[in-house]
Order: C-alpha cells, then sequence, then structure tokens
C-alpha cells in the first residue's frame, strides 16, 4: 500500500479489506516516528476518512506513539485493525524492538496493514534500504534488522517512484541494493501491488520485481496473483 491518504484499489486492495474487516471496527495506527505525533494524527485522520468512503468506519482510531507506549498491550488487544505507518524503516524498527512488537503481536487475530516502511518491518529479518544521505557509505549503518516476522519476505515499495534515485553520489537500485541481495532476495513492488498473507499462505498481488544475487526481473504483473 503506497504512503499515501487514498486507498488504492488495484490488485483486489479494496475488496480485500471490505471481506476482511467488520463495517464497524477499532483501529490502531502504530507511529514510524514516536516522537512525531503530528505526522501519525495526520495519517490516522486521512485514513478513517478514506476508509469510510468504502463503508468501513472507525471507531474511536488509537495511536501508538511515546506517549502511549506503555498502553501498547491494552491498544493491542482492543484492536481489530493495525496500520504500522510509513516512515524512516530503522527508526521504525527500533521503536518497535522498544516496545517489543513482535512478540505482543503473535497473538493478535486482527488485520494488520503495513504502509511503506511498516511493510518493511513486517519481514522476519528486515532489509532498511538506505533512504538518507550518509547512509549508504556510513560503515556502521546497519542494513540488515530483526523484524516483526509478519511475512517471510523482504518488501522494498514505491520502485515506481524511487527506481531512478540516487544517494550519496550512487545509484540506489543498480549500485547500492543489487550489492545488498548477495544471498538475498527483495520484493520490489509498484505502488498498488501488495503481498497478501492469509490462513498461513501469502499471496504477490500485481506489478513486482524480484531483486536476487545482483540481478532484478519483473516476477508480477499489474492485476496478477502468484502465490509464494
Amino acid at each position: 500500500m503506497p504512503d499515501s491518504p487514498a486507498l488504492n484499489p488495484a490488485n483486489g486492495f479494496v475488496d480485500e479489506l471490505k471481506k476482511a474487516l467488520p463495517g464497524t471496527c477499532r483501529a490502531l495506527f502504530i507511529a514510524s516516528n514516536p516522537d512525531d505525533d503530528t505526522k501519525l494524527r495526520r495519517f490516522a485522520e486521512d485514513m478513517e476518512s478514506s476508509f469510510a468512503e468504502i463503508g468501513i468506519r472507525f471507531s474511536g482510531p488509537s495511536l501508538l506513539f511515546r506517549e502511549t507506549q506503555d498502553d501498547c498491550g491494552y491498544l493491542l488487544t482492543h484492536s481489530d485493525v493495525i496500520f504500522l505507518c510509513g516512515g524512516h524503516v530503522p527508526t521504525q524498527n527500533k521503536f518497535f524492538q522498544e516496545i517489543n512488537l513482535r512478540e505482543r503481536l503473535a497473538g493478535f487475530n486482527g488485520v494488520v496493514v503495513g504502509v511503506s516502511a511498516g511493510s518493511m518491518n513486517s519481514a522476519d529479518v528486515v532489509y532498511a534500504q538506505p533512504e538518507e544521505p550518509g547512509e549508504a557509505v556510513d560503515p556502521d549503518y546497519v542494513r540488515f534488522l530483526p523484524g516483526l516476522g509478519l511475512t517471510k519476505y523482504n518488501i522494498i515499495p514505491h520502485y515506481n517512484q524511487d527506481k531512478d534515485w540516487t544517494l550519496d553520489g550512487m545509484r540506489l537500485y543498480e549500485d547500492i541494493t543489487y550489492a545488498d541481495s548477495m544471498g538475498h532476495e527483495f520484493y520490489v513492488l509498484v505502488d498498488g501491488s501488495y503481498i497478501l498473507g492469509r490462513d498461513g499462505g501469502e499471496e504477490l498481488r500485481g506489478e513486482a520485481y524480484l531483486i536476487a544475487d545482483g540481478s532484478i526481473r519483473q516476477i508480477g504483473r499489474e492485476g496478477g496473483v502468484i502465490a509464494l
């Protein structure tokens, strides 16, 4: 799902939400930066409006950030849908570890929606693709981090937006990500594509590419469904 207030109906995403969620549900938004609740509140408001447009209403959406992290257990158990918001992957990952989110989500039976960085941190072992100036050349920047274990696959979103980006004088994909893929597999998604996990299985929906061992190939197309 793209980091955007509008719900993208491509590849059955909205249809899947309607099937998985009741008409009125309890929503929890977990921050990417726990110390920036302004962005979190704005995103929650946008999502509440967008979900109302498809007939799903939130009953008092809750926010999980620095000021509310002590209530994490209560908030999780009183939620039907959880949003892992977009932002800086390592910053969000650190917060997730601080609140022991992986262990707390182990018994959660609702719907989890990973948005941008949230989808990346959903992996068992997260690939934190460098994104801020200095990260690609910093020898201390950690590119692989413990994740939430919600998916077995490393997701890199927004390929249509950032495939031609440069960072620290290098091409983000050809010079950085391809090299990092030696011995790894990265599932690279365009906006509107996603991985759906359900009943112990996972499906790739929409246009996607696989980067592995220094090369890239297309594995999914718009409107397509691939069992992983």
